[in-house]
């Protein structure tokens, strides 16, 4: 690559080679990656930025596992940088690990563009399993549905957090007050600012409508420890989850309901791609002994959770993030119906990451009190005890105890702005 005349680096070389299927098979993943850095510090010119994702989307190596893993490696790169020392330190205070859930950071995320403008379940579900697993919730602004996760936390009553606060200096003593916190996109990726006004231009969904759960700032601080990803698209989940295995993920769920839904859906089956250590040991390129990470694609749907299902037309929540903040704050006081169709449906995302965490496999249970402690030990898809992860999240809100994690972080934030 070189620098032209107005300042920004040439990849016109690239781009012809991009210019034809047979040709951007020969292209290396880390050269995609190179050219995609460049516009986290404005270097490439609109119109040369513009031509490299209509390349990408046209050639279909928006999709290749090697080159989402290799340009969220460089999103992440170019990420605000927090002391992974201190946030360890942090992280490992909280004491939360059980079973098999050593106590690291979660994330439940979807790529968004769905098209089914549902309730924001992620964020909110992210919430409510803060009772017991630390939660890092990446998001940002909605680009494209109703009401973004970001959105959403900034109407939130009686008091909002200050979701700009979660910095990278301040994220561990955040932590220090609550199992919680939102990273917040526009933040912590500052160099995404030169991509807003291009992606707008182009009339596809790009690489980056991809990137952003696969670019949570923490991934490698090395404690993001299980994840959920949502995908709208069954076609291209069993790459994202390819695309996480190589990222180094070894505990993570990529899901795509039946409808194309970015989230597990209360209407019917979910397809899923199960991303799990085996147990087994392999050799790698570079001849070292390392564990070996398997996907397990999987059919799931609510009757795995014992919840029983509901048509999309029940989970639209509110009309914007006003009114999908109120009904958070419904289901964090424990102020829903039981056999309300939103709760069943944040019941059904929130259990899922408990289970994928590992800690549903510890064979007591001490959450604390309401917690009757008895397990339940039935195994669904994947030999996962999807039920008991429906049973701590029951216990999550029921117990108030997700409520507090959230007044925490609101107190923290709130805090943080006012110094």
């Amino acid at each position: 690559m070189a620098t032209n005349d107005s300042g920004f680096v040439s990849v016109t070389p690239l781009l012809k080679r991009l210019s034809t299927l047979e040709s951007a098979r020969q292209v290396q993943a880390s050269e995609i990656a190179a050219a995609v850095g460049l516009i986290f510090d404005n270097r490439i010119s609109p119109i040369q930025f513009a031509l490299l994702l209509w390349a990408l989307h046209t050639t279909g190596q928006d999709h290749s596992p090697e080159v989402l893993a290799a340009c969220a490696a460089s999103m992440r790169g170019m990420a605000a940088q927090v002391d992974v020392e201190a946030l360890r330190q942090a992280v490992s205070s909280r004491l939360l690990a059980q079973g098999h859930y050593a106590g690291g950071l979660c994330d439940i995320v979807g790529t968004g563009g769905d098209g089914h403008d549902t309730y924001n379940v992620s964020t909110t579900s992210s919430i409510i399993a803060s009772a017991v697993l630390m939660m890092a919730k990446h998001g940002n602004n909605s680009s494209t549905s109703l009401s973004g996760s970001a959105d959403l936390l900034q109407h939130a009553q009686p008091k909002a957090p200050v979701i700009a606060a979660t910095t990278a200096q301040a994220l561990p003593g955040i932590y220090g007050k609550t199992n919680y916190a939102f990273l917040y996109a526009r933040e912590w990726h500052p160099g995404m600012k030169y991509a807003a006004a291009v992606r707008k231009e182009v009339p596809v969904r790009t690489i980056f409508n991809l990137l952003g759960p696969l670019a949570n700032p923490v991934h490698d601080s090395g404690l993001l420890e299980a994840r959920i990803l949502g995908v709208a698209r069954k076609d291209i989940g069993a790459q994202y989850a390819e695309a996480l295995r190589l990222s180094g993920a070894t505990k993570a769920l990529v899901v795509c309901g039946d409808e194309n839904l970015d989230e597990i859906s209360c209407a019917g089956p979910t397809h899923c791609w199960y991303v799990h250590e085996t147990g087994g040991m392999i050799t790698n390129e570079d001849g070292e002994k390392v564990k070996e990470v398997r996907i397990t694609e999987l059919l799931m749907s609510p009757e795995d959770f014992g919840l029983p299902r509901h048509p999309l037309s029940e989970v639209h929540g509110g009309k914007g993030p006003t009114e999908n903040a109120q009904i958070l704050m419904k289901i964090l006081r424990n102020e829903l119906p039981e056999d309300d169709p939103v709760l069943h449906f944040v019941l059904l995302n929130t259990a899922a990451l408990i289970t994928v965490s590992g800690i549903c496999e510890a064979e007591t249970s001490s959450m604390g009190e309401g917690d009757d402690g008895v397990v339940v030990k039935e195994r669904g898809s994947g030999g996962l005890r999807w039920r008991e992860g429906l049973r701590r999240a029951r216990w999550c809100i029921e117990s108030g105890a997700a409520l507090r994690q959230w007044e925490g972080f609101v107190e923290a934030t709130n805090a943080l702005s006012s110094a």
